[in-house]
């Protein structure tokens, strides 16, 4: 169901946490590069700079400090993978198919002594040496490595490669650019620390994107992305550190997605999205984002309320329900089970068999069709005052990307 109210309401602003003795809560924010002091207003890149680019190349790895970038990218400059110890970048290539070109980037074979910042206080100093040496040893091996600036470049080609008004590429850093491209957005890893509170780790990881214009070689967009998770220091190295490989990957998943979102497609329109109930899913009454089915296909429900007033002009004021499309997405604890693109009504019935007993997180994100683009808002979550599903709070009980989206139980006698 989509209601329009013509009453402008400001909602659910993402703010950053702060708390004694625990790192500053992280946020996806904008930051104003120097070559250039107004990159756009809000979190997401401004339209403006948005409608200038068509044709993008996405690299992995940090721009070239103070000198112009080249159209060749003959020489390897020092500071082309981001966050990553220097002189550790081994010869290892993966090469791989990305749309139409053909490319071979190559995968740094890392050892982490200065990103790995381990805490003493509130556990002994050999628990935290032995976990910080596993997740040092486990970052550094290239088949269990989804925190690389490859991968991570790679998911955000994968977010914006269907696009209608854009085409992009996904290059290594020493491939030519094409003289006609617009932009390159340079995509790398910063850092992944530890702090330790008591009896808690807390894993932080940081990766930042630069927006570079080829047409004055000048850096117009930068942003911040960090993804922060917690649990005691036990759960997180029980099963063989089983919850930080799950960590990394949701790290890996938010992170791409952020950055597509931020800089290619998100808008953030007044509204509200909330779940409803459905023929085959029932609300919890004091917890309208807990639900539970007895079908092993259930059919997920919704409810968008747009409430207008907002600065991205006519399109957004005359947005009509047939404009409006859904993404829907369903999780286990460790990763996507079920995804749909572009339903238009808001419901859909699941089209595989859940599992009986098992508990998933499931939300949904609406996309505007406008003029021949698609534009993205957020996916629904109840927890959107504390971040967008980048700060946790349990993350044996929930990863923080999934913990804000709605419970779905599917019961044991369910069929």
């Amino acid at each position: 169901m989509l209601l329009v109210l013509g009453a402008a309401i400001a909602l659910f602003p993402y703010r950053a946490v702060q708390a004694q003795g625990v790192p500053e809560s992280p946020s996806s924010t904008e930051e104003k590069p120097a070559e250039e002091s107004t990159s756009g207003s809000g979190a997401h890149m401004s339209e403006a700079l948005r409608s200038a680019i068509n044709k993008v190349v996405i690299v992995p790895g940090d721009g070239p400090a103070d000198q112009a970038v080249t159209g060749s990218y003959k020489k390897g400059t020092a500071g082309l993978y981001g966050g990553m110890a220097a002189g550790q970048q081994a010869g290892t290539i993966i090469s791989k198919d990305v749309g139409v070109v053909s490319v071979g980037i190559p995968i740094p074979i890392l050892t982490y002594p200065g990103m790995i910042i381990g805490g003493i206080a509130g556990a002994t100093q050999k628990e935290i040496q032995e976990f910080r040496d596993t997740l040092t040893k486990d970052l550094a091996a290239a088949s269990s490595l989804p925190l690389a600036n490859e991968k991570i470049a790679s998911d955000v080609y994968s977010g914006v490669r269907k696009l209608p008004n854009l085409e992009p590429k996904l290059f290594a850093p020493t491939t030519p650019i094409p003289d006609d491209t617009d932009a390159i957005v340079f995509v790398s890893l910063q850092d992944v620390t530890i702090a330790v509170e008591g009896n808690e780790a807390i894993i932080t990881t940081t990766a930042k994107a630069t927006v570079h214009r080829r047409s004055d070689e000048t850096d117009v967009y930068a942003m911040t992305i960090q993804y922060q998770d917690r649990d005691t220091l036990s759960r997180w190295t029980d099963n063989e550190n089983a919850l930080w490989r799950d960590y990394a990957s949701f790290a890996r998943h938010y992170i791409g997605r952020e950055i597509s979102a931020e800089v290619f497609y998100a808008v953030s329109l007044k509204h509200t999205l909330l779940p409803v109930k459905s023929d085959t899913v029932k609300l919890a009454k004091k917890n309208a984002w807990k639900g539970s089915s007895k079908s092993l296909s259930p059919t997920l429900a919704w409810e968008l309320t747009l409430f207008g007033g907002d600065s991205y002009g006519a399109w957004a004021d005359e947005i009509d329900e047939s404009d409006i499309y859904y993404d829907v997405e369903i999780y286990d604890l460790h990763r996507p089970v079920y995804s749909r693109q572009q339903v238009q009504d808001p419901r859909h019935t699941v089209t595989v068999e859940l599992d009986a007993c098992q508990s998933y997180r499931w939300s949904v994100r609406a996309s505007y069709h406008v003029d021949g683009d698609i534009k993205y808002g957020e996916w629904m979550r109840s927890d959107t005052a504390t971040g967008n599903g980048n700060v946790g709070k349990k993350a044996s009980k929930a990863p923080a990307y999934i913990q804000g989206f709605a419970v779905l139980d599917i019961k044991c006698s369910a069929k």
